[in-house]
């Protein structure tokens, strides 16, 4: 019977794509989540707090979201907490690259099929050198979330003790380099008692940046360290992301200067810290020092924007991808300027590169419209602006509420569930559809081009 079974997944297994089998990975490694969540020992009170809400908390976990229908510093159990960091962590660095050091540690052959997953899961162009830069993620990821955790227990145990104090570093740093956004401060506060605290701000934003800009910029910045000399992909996701920063810092500190609620009462020092966080929260990180809810409209409506846009490919961030946001800017603007191709740094893009970039977004824009729409049927009380920023934040892992979470209806939390799993995994999803369809072309076609028809467009 053993060996029947095993035979039937090893069927199973051997029919999927790398990225159906990436999908399948995550879903399983959220139910198992839930399922320790639905746990009475999960829960503070010791009572379970139902299969849906564990659900949700375990899907926004390993989709390093961090939107939450109850608190996780005061529902939760020390159990609970635990549970919740592990899910981050494995949603951050890919269910794949931890199975391949644990097979690499266990000296398990990494067969050909394995390659294919993880390189799927690491969004890399070969198979060449996978398994020695999975390695590196992982490592990496121990290093930096070590440091960050060091830089935060300067603040953390002085105030919370040694024991607790040195639990809330790891699980903030934890939370912060895979840009999942939770917290263990109670009351949905999030970072707001730290809005001027430079260390905390400082460390947390720090791995927020590091860990969006992708394991193969970060690889680069150690390696190579010249930006001429880095790869084209680096040098652009370094670009996007250095402007975005910029631009956003600049605007959040015009538009919430004077509101009191947010930014108004601060020091001047403090304003700019509180700019500059807000500038980078919003790239899929999740946290927030001032009131997100208390925003102007000029401030959510931006903050919507670098939601949408997100981290870089690689990373432990969502969105539709600095890279992606770019290669379409600059197709407009070669359109708009009468180009022939699309060129950044010496480089022309390709033709298939442009259309995958168009296609993510137009699909992207698809997920959030239809999800909105869901919204406005499952929660009929909340406002048009609260449910676009609820849609927007789910798709792109992001995590920052104006404080609907926690109100949602059950069919809402099932909505943004379905959101934040399908932002987690859409590049991928993407991918996998459009090699389909050219392999489905080819086969149709075969070697021969089809006459070309003209279209008016604009």
């Amino acid at each position: 019977m053993a060996e029947k079974l095993r035979w039937k997944f090893n069927k199973f297994v051997g029919q999927r794509s790398p990225a159906e089998m990436l999908i399948y990975g995550f879903a399983l490694v959220i139910l198992l989540g839930a399922i320790l969540l639905t746990l009475p020992i999960a829960s503070a009170s010791g009572a379970s707090g139902g299969f849906v809400n564990a659900l949700f908390t375990a899907t926004s976990a390993v989709c390093v979201t961090g939107l939450v229908v109850v608190d996780t510093g005061t529902f939760w159990s020390v159990f609970g907490k635990v549970v919740i960091i592990f899910l981050i962590q494995i949603g951050g660095l890919g269910f794949m690259s931890l199975t391949t050091m644990f097979f690499v540690l266990a000296g398990k052959r990494i067969t050909i099929k394995d390659r294919l997953l993880i390189q799927s899961s690491v969004n890399m162009d070969s198979l060449s050198g996978v398994v020695k830069f999975t390695k590196y993620i992982f490592f990496s990821a121990v290093v930096i979330e070590t440091i960050g955790a060091l830089i935060l227990a300067l603040v953390f145990i002085p105030e919370y003790g040694l024991l607790k104090g040195t639990a809330y570093s790891f699980f903030h740093a934890i939370s912060s380099f895979c840009n999942a956004g939770f917290d263990l401060f109670g009351n949905y506060s999030s970072l707001t008692k730290y809005v001027d605290n430079f260390i905390v701000n400082f460390a947390i934003a720090g791995l927020i940046i590091l860990g969006g800009l992708g394991f193969a910029v970060t690889s680069d910045l150690i390696n190579i360290r010249k930006f001429e000399k880095m790869t084209m992909h680096a040098k652009l996701a370094l670009t996007v992301t250095g402007v975005l920063l910029i631009i956003g810092f600049v605007l959040f500190f015009i538009f919430e200067y004077n509101n009191p609620k947010t930014m108004g009462n601060l020091s001047f020092p403090g304003k700019l810290m509180a700019a500059f966080f807000q500038s980078v929260t919003p790239r899929t990180a999740g946290y927030n020092t001032i009131d997100i809810a208390a925003l102007t409209a000029p401030s959510l409506f931006l903050t919507m924007i670098l939601m949408f846009v997100g981290a870089s490919p690689g990373s432990t961030g969502g969105g539709v991808k600095t890279t992606t946001f770019a290669i379409i800017v600059m197709t407009v603007g070669s359109v708009l300027h009468g180009k022939k191709d699309v060129v950044a740094f010496k480089r022309t893009i390709m033709g298939p590169a442009i259309r995958k970039a168009i296609s993510v977004v137009v699909i992207a824009l698809a997920i959030v419209i239809l999800m909105i729409f869901v919204l406005l049927c499952t929660e009929p009380d909340a406002s048009f602006e609260t449910i676009v920023f609820e849609v927007l934040s789910a798709f792109g892992t992001v995590g920052l509420t104006t404080g609907l979470t926690p109100q949602l209806s059950i069919g809402g939390k099932i909505a943004i569930s379905i959101t934040m799993f399908v932002g987690r995994l859409g590049p991928l999803t993407v991918a996998y559809a459009i090699s389909r369809s050219e392999k489905r072309s080819r086969e149709n076609v075969g070697n021969f081009k089809l006459p070309e028809g003209n279209i008016m467009i604009g």
